[in-house]
């Protein structure tokens, strides 16, 4: 299945933009609320416990894993846009289970063999997934390449970006070699629920916007939207990467 893409009825700009404008400026605002947070970087105290710690703790690793996930505006955004116009449980596990393959595989592989990407660099890529997904719901790609790229391979392809930025963060825990294949897959697993948590909000939200007559209106304003803190992302991690 392909994704589907915005072909609701057409609209005033007027009418298709005011709801977005509130979203648009508190998008705009959060690099100068969040600071240090857009790197999206392990928090002192976390980073500071698990530096103290060895052996198996896998009950610690599971809610620094969840926690990572469901405070990971970036991994959230993205998968917002992914299950956007995906309506059936079906189709919506289909392309979860390949984000969450992709990520798992480079996160855990990366952390294993102590293979890290610089932070902004990699953040900046899951920007640049954010705005790809987006352009994907417009159907940008449609207008302008005659066809529709494969979703899934993208969605599968993506994970595994999103999953280096994972290890990343991971491998700046400085992680004790004690016991660090089973702490991984608890992080791994920790991952997992907090992205069913943060999926289950997202399709509660999504479930009610879609019985109003407003979604099929402001679809594609949403879409711009999230493609705007795409390339808000990328720019922040790009700048913070040349100032750095």
């Amino acid at each position: 299945m392909q994704g589907p893409c915005y072909q609701g009825p057409p609209c005033s700009p007027c009418a298709r933009w005011r709801p977005a404008i509130p979203m648009l400026l508190a998008l705009l605002t959060l690099p100068l609320l969040a600071g240090a947070a857009f790197a999206h970087a392990v928090a002192a105290g976390d980073k500071g416990y698990i530096q103290e710690i060895s052996g198996i703790n896998l009950l610690p690793f599971i809610y620094l894993g969840a926690k990572h996930m469901v405070t990971g505006y970036d991994h959230i955004l993205f998968l917002f846009g992914v299950i956007f116009f995906l309506y059936r449980m079906k189709h919506i596990g289909i392309y979860v289970s390949l984000f969450a393959l992709g990520h798992s595989t480079t996160m855990l592989l990366g952390v294993y063999f102590n293979v890290g990407i610089n932070s902004y660099v990699i953040d900046a890529i899951i920007g640049l997934s954010v705005v790809y997904k987006a352009l994907d719901n417009m159907g940008a790609f449609q207008r302008w390449l005659g066809f529709q790229p494969n979703t899934k391979i993208a969605t599968l392809i993506f994970g595994f970006f999103h999953g280096f930025g994972l290890s990343t963060k991971i491998i700046e825990y400085d992680i004790s070699p004690d016991g660090l294949v089973p702490n991984l897959l608890a992080f791994n697993v920790g991952v997992e629920i907090g992205q069913l948590l943060a999926l289950a909000a997202i399709l509660i939200v999504m479930g009610f916007w879609r019985r109003t007559d407003s979604f099929w209106r402001h679809a594609y304003a949403a879409n711009t939207v999230m493609m705007t803190a795409g390339f808000v992302l990328i720019g922040y991690q790009l700048t913070g990467l040349f100032v750095s």
